[in-house]
């Protein structure tokens, strides 16, 4: 794999781990799922192989993003707006 990627990779991981601390069925369950799912691809050398899954991680990141303001426009909506 090429520094490059490599760097791409690790970077992509410590977001994943930072974003999974609020992770609702927990931060070790995120972890340890995330563990998994990069240890399944650590042998791929292919460098397009390589992008399309760092593409799909950061879909993923995209959709923790999404789900976390979700969360918090309901719980504000909650505080502000009784529910008739």
């Amino acid at each position: 794999m090429a520094n490059s990627l490599r760097g791409e990779v690790l970077n992509l991981y410590k977001n994943l781990l930072h974003l999974g601390r609020e992770y609702p069925k927990g931060a070790d369950y995120f972890r340890s799922r995330l563990k998994a799912a990069f240890l399944k691809n650590k042998d791929v050398k292919d460098p397009e192989k390589i992008k399309q899954l760092i593409a799909r991680g950061e879909f993923v990141i995209k959709e923790l993003e999404a789900l976390y303001f979700l969360r918090k426009y309901r719980a504000l909506k909650q505080r502000y707006y009784s529910d008739d």
